[in-house]
C-alpha cells in the first residue's frame, strides 16, 4: 500500500524520545563528528538565512526567478541581481529514499538516514532531509537549518505539525531542543535568570543549574527559582576563576546547554563620567567572565558533542543590542559587550569541531531596576526567556529579541553610519 493511502489511525508519527538513561562510566565516548563543511561563498548566504530561521533564497530583481542551489548568477537570464527574500516554504514529497551506508564518518554513526525529494510551491525540485513522520505524495513544509558543521540544509516536515515532532532525533542533529537536557544558568538572581529557569523547566529540561554569586546579598528572583522543581543552585562568580573552576569540577561533565546572562550595566559615557572601576568591573563580568567559562566548561562540552541523543547541543549568549552599535549613554557598557560578542564569534569556530553551537541573542532594553530611565519599547524578561528557548528549538544561531534589537540590525545592514550619528538609549 503506498503510504500516502493510511487512514489517520495508521498513519506514520514521531517516536516520542526516550530520556536518557543513565550513562556507563566504561563505555566509550562517542568522538564528535560534523558533516562535509565546504561551501562556497553564496551558499553561505543560505546559512545566514538559517541562523535567524528564515526560508530565504536567491530571487533574480529582473525576471523575478528563484535560484536554489545558490549561484552568482540568475540560471534563466544570466542576471547577477540576485537578493535573498522570503519565499513560500510549502510543497509535495515526491520521492524518499532512506541511506543504510554512507562512508562519511558523520553519517555513517547516525544510520538510518531519511532523504527526499520535494517538489516545491515555488517551482523547484529540492533534496531535503525529511522527519520520521513525513509521507510520500503528501504536502510538507520546508525549512532552513544549520547542521553540526554549521552549514545550511533543507529538512521538510509534513505541512500540519504532529505530536512528539519535536522529537525526531534526526532532525533533532539540526537543533539544539531543551528537551531531556541539563542546562546552566550563570546568573540566577536576576528577573531574567528567573524567567530563563521557568522557560527551560517548560521546555522539559532535564536538570537546570543556576549559578549565583554574592551569596550575602539577597534576590528575590533567587528564592522564586529556588523553589521549582529540577533546580539545583551552585555558588558562581564569572569574576573569580576558582569559583568558576570549582563548579566545572563539580558539574562540567553533565551541562549540555549553558546559558551566559551575566550582567553589569550602569549609565554613563567616557567623557562627562570618567569611571575606570565601573569599566572594569563591566569587563571583568562581560568578557574576562565569558572567557572563564568557556575556558572551564568549554572544552568537555566540546567533546560531548557527539554523546548520543541527548549530547551537548548550544552555548547561549545573551548580549545587548549595544553590542552591535555603542550608545554613547552606555559607552563602557556597549564596549565590554562588543568585546564579549567578539570572543564568541571565536568559541563559534572552536565548538563547530564538536557539533556544539554558539547562539548570540541580542536584546534592547528590558523592564528591571537599570533601565528605569530607557523610553519605551522594553522587553518583559519572560517574553526573552521564552524567545531563546523556542530559538533553541528551532536551531537559530543569532537571535535578535525586540524591537530594539530587530532596529538596530535593519539599519546596520542598511546604513552603519546613520545609525552611529542616531542612536540614543
Amino acid at each position: 500500500m503506498h503510504r500516502s493511502c493510511y487512514s489517520e489511525e495508521e498513519r506514520v508519527v514521531t517516536t516520542r524520545l526516550p530520556p536518557p538513561k543513565r550513562k556507563d562510566p566504561v563505555k566509550r565516548t562517542r568522538m564528535p563528528t560534523y558533516p562535509p563543511g565546504n561551501r562556497s561563498r553564496e551558499a553561505q548566504g543560505l546559512a545566514a538565512m538559517a541562523a535567524s530561521s528564515r526560508f530565504a533564497l536567491q530571487t533574480c530583481q529582473d525576471c523575478s526567478s528563484v535560484q536554489y542551489p545558490p549561484r552568482q548568477i540568475c540560471n534563466k537570464c544570466l542576471s547577477g541581481e540576485l537578493e535573498w527574500q522570503d519565499v513560500s516554504n510549502g510543497g509535495k514529497l515526491l520521492a524518499e529514499t532512506t541511506l543504510q551506508h554512507s562512508n562519511d564518518l558523520f553519517f555513517r554513526d547516525r544510520l538510518p538516514w531519511r532523504l527526499g525529494v520535494v517538489r516545491a510551491d515555488i517551482g523547484l525540485s529540492i533534496v531535503a532531509h525529511l522527519s520520521e513522520d513525513c509521507v510520500q505524495g503528501e504536502r510538507i513544509r520546508l525549512s532552513l537549518n544549520l547542521d553540526r558543521a554549521g552549514n545550511a540544509v533543507v529538512t521538510a516536515r509534513p505541512e500540519n505539525p504532529t505530536s512528539n515532532e519535536e522529537d525526531d532525533l534526526q532532525l533533532r542533529e539540526m537543533a539544539f531542543d531543551p528537551k531531556n537536557r541539563r542546562v546552566l544558568i550563570v546568573d540566577g538572581k536576576t528577573v531574567l535568570g528567573l524567567g530563563l529557569a521557568k522557560a527551560f523547566a517548560n521546555a522539559g529540561a532535564r536538570d537546570i543549574f543556576v549559578g549565583h554569586a554574592q551569596p550575602w546579598k539577597g534576590s528575590p528572583h533567587l528564592e522564586e527559582v529556588q523553589k521549582m522543581d529540577k533546580v539545583t543552585l551552585f555558588p558562581l562568580d564569572v569574576t573569580d576563576t576558582d569559583s568558576v573552576e570549582e563548579l566545572a569540577s563539580m558539574i562540567g561533565d553533565k551541562v549540555e546547554i549553558m546559558v551566559n546572562n551575566s550582567y553589569h550595566l550602569r549609565m554613563g559615557g567616557v567623557l562627562g563620567r570618567f569611571d575606570i572601576n565601573t569599566a572594569h568591573d563591566e569587563m571583568e563580568i562581560h568578557y574576562h567572565g565569558l572567557l572563564r567559562l568557556a575556558g572551564m566548561f568549554g572544552p568537555v562540552m566540546r567533546s560531548r558533542g557527539a554523546d548520543g541523543n541527548h549530547g551537548a547541543a548550544a552555548w547561549v549568549n545573551v548580549f545587548s543590542a549595544y553590542a552591535l552599535i555603542n550608545n554613547p549613554t552606555l559607552a563602557t557598557y556597549s564596549a565590554s559587550q562588543a568585546a564579549a560578542l567578539s570572543l564568541s564569534q571565536c568559541l563559534r569556530t572552536e565548538f563547530t569541531e564538536g557539533g556544539v553551537r554558539v547562539v548570540n541573542a541580542f536584546i534592547g532594553p528590558i523592564e528591571d531596576e537599570w533601565h528605569q530611565l530607557a523610553p519605551p519599547p522594553k522587553l518583559v524578561p519572560d517574553t526573552v526567556a521564552d524567545r531563546i528557548v523556542k530559538a533553541l528549538q528551532k536551531g537559530m544561531e543569532d537571535i535578535p529579541i525586540g524591537a530594539v534589537a530587530e532596529e538596530i540590525i535593519q539599519r546596520l545592514a542598511d546604513n552603519p553610519k546613520e545609525i552611529e550619528r542616531a542612536i540614543r538609549l
